[in-house]
């Protein structure tokens, strides 16, 4: 089975119990096995109720017993199907109970899982629950990978006792693209704060002077950044959340919750109103003094870097490594056309050399803007998600913005949003709007062909298809950024490698 040494953790008594239930449901993923074992009244139907409800954030989620019907289905953020073999006649029948097809969908949890030991899978997580005294023990046996899961989950809630926080409780909130992943904390008292988990990103291979992509591409690796940006930001007036709590090491913060609204109505349309708002945001920062060393600890400060020529080519490289052969059916890109691509990029980089630079959040966009109407000014806008700002050109951002990667901008609304910044900027002296247009332009253009390469490799090389439904609108986003003149040899480099900008 290569299992490592066991996890033991004590259990004093139910409340712990139903707090690893919880716990687990943030470290299990599809495709895991939990077996649970234990002498009746150690607590296993507690800790598979706890598992549930947690797993659905709903603490009155009704679970029956599967004692009978031998299995129970739930739908829920990662489909549970919930086994109690105690009554089962022989271990071949668990193939009758749909076990392999529940395995392949989402999770299994099992009591009483000896009716069938070697049925199941050798790679399952084994948990038993022991009474020890006048309390309980759990022993959590399991492959590496598995293991290292729980190990974090644990790790967390260590983190959240040792920040007055141990007995809170916690929900899975949101992962991203990258290897961050958030918790919502709802603390005894009924406060809601965010917990974001940030492992160290493992050394991915090179791809540029020896240097793997988070290096070239100036990408956050820890959260100093975060930290720095965050209070950079607070105090230019901006809101941006409050640090509670960060361990630095373990890549784990407690953060203020700015609110649960977005910028987006019910149906996913975006609010004229709000992104107004933040374009506001964007032209007071753009207007505010620059700071590029922000002390974060007395014996750490982060240096902003710069988002340089290099930076913006291995980004621009992302079409050219996973969205053309993914167009072209697993065509390959030719050397021919990675140099002529190149030279283009380094013309249109060297105009940018003349435009106005200042700090770029780099995702100026509708997932990392949270409207908060009880504010009042600048305040109605809560900024998240900034760990990878860069000094580069200010247009970078608003392109972002306008040009939003998750939900389509009508035109007449990205016009009017960019003539609102322009008139912002305009109020507060000279501004020289014919450099920002050209800017803006290969900003925007550069930001999407980075995003068709982005949306191919999560699907193909991390597991996350889902997001190649912004393939059609990222290419419509850069077909009307070529329209500038100063795109005119970009526009002609993808006339010849036949781009297809319909393509969905």
């Amino acid at each position: 089975m290569n299992d490592e040494t066991p996890l033991q953790l004590a259990l004093s008594g139910e409340a712990d119990t139903i707090r690893l239930g919880e716990d687990l449901a943030l470290a299990l993923k599809a495709g895991d096995c939990l077996a649970l074992s234990g002498d009746l009244g150690a607590g296993k139907s507690t800790l598979a109720r706890a598992f549930l409800r947690a797993m659905a954030d709903d603490d009155d989620l009704e679970v029956p017993s599967p004692t009978f019907t031998l299995v129970q289905a739930y739908d829920l953020r990662i489909p549970v199907a919930h086994f109690d073999l105690y009554r089962l006649a022989d271990g071949s029948e668990l193939d009758e109970l749909g076990f392999d097809e529940a395995l392949n969908d989402g999770i299994c949890l099992v009591e009483w899982p000896e009716m069938a030991d070697a049925e199941l899978p050798g790679s399952r997580i084994r948990l038993t629950l022991v009474h020890d005294g006048d309390s309980r023990r759990a022993e959590i046996h399991g492959p590496k990978p598995a293991l290292d899961r729980i190990r974090r989950v644990l790790a967390i809630r260590a983190f959240l006792r040792d920040n007055g926080h141990g007995e809170a409780r916690r929900r899975f909130l949101t992962g991203d693209a990258s290897l961050r992943a958030y918790e919502m904390i709802t603390d005894s008292d009924g406060k809601l704060i965010i917990l974001m988990d940030w492992p160290l990103r493992p050394e991915g291979p090179p791809v540029l002077d020896g240097k793997a992509y988070p290096k070239v591409a100036h990408l956050a690796e820890d959260a100093y950044p975060f930290v720095a940006i965050a209070e950079y930001l607070r105090h230019l007036g901006l809101a941006a959340p409050q640090i509670l709590a960060v361990d630095y090491a373990a890549g784990l913060l407690l953060i203020e919750h700015l609110g649960f609204d977005g910028v987006l109505d019910a149906d996913g349309a975006p609010i004229a109103q709000r992104y107004r708002e933040s374009v506001a945001c964007l032209a007071h920062l753009h207007q505010s003094p620059l700071q590029r060393d922000l002390a974060v600890t007395p014996d750490h400060t982060h240096r902003v870097p710069d988002f340089d020529p290099v930076a913006m080519k291995i980004e621009t490289r992302l079409i050219l490594d996973w969205y053309l052969p993914w167009q072209r059916k697993g065509g390959t890109v030719s050397e021919a056309e990675r140099l002529s691509y190149g030279a283009v990029w380094d013309g249109l980089i060297e105009k940018l050399k003349t435009s106005e630079h200042h700090l770029l959040l780099r995702d100026m966009h509708s997932p990392n803007l949270i409207w908060r109407e009880a504010e009042q000014g600048l305040q109605r806008v809560g900024l998240i998600d900034f760990q990878d700002a860069m000094i580069g050109p200010t247009a970078y951002d608003v392109a972002s913005l306008v040009q939003d990667a998750r939900v389509t901008i009508p035109p007449a609304l990205g016009d009017e949003l960019l003539q609102h910044y322009l008139a912002l900027r305009r109020q507060h002296g000279k501004f020289d709007e014919e450099s920002f247009r050209e800017a803006f332009a290969i900003m925007a253009a550069q930001r999407n062909c980075k995003l068709a390469g982005l949306w191919v490799r999560l699907k193909d090389r991390d597991g996350k298809p889902g997001y190649m439904k912004h393939m059609p609108r990222t290419l419509a986003y850069l077909a009307s950024a070529l329209q500038h003149p100063v795109l005119a040899p970009l526009r002609d480099w993808m006339a010849e490698a036949r781009i297809d900008f319909r393509h969905s």
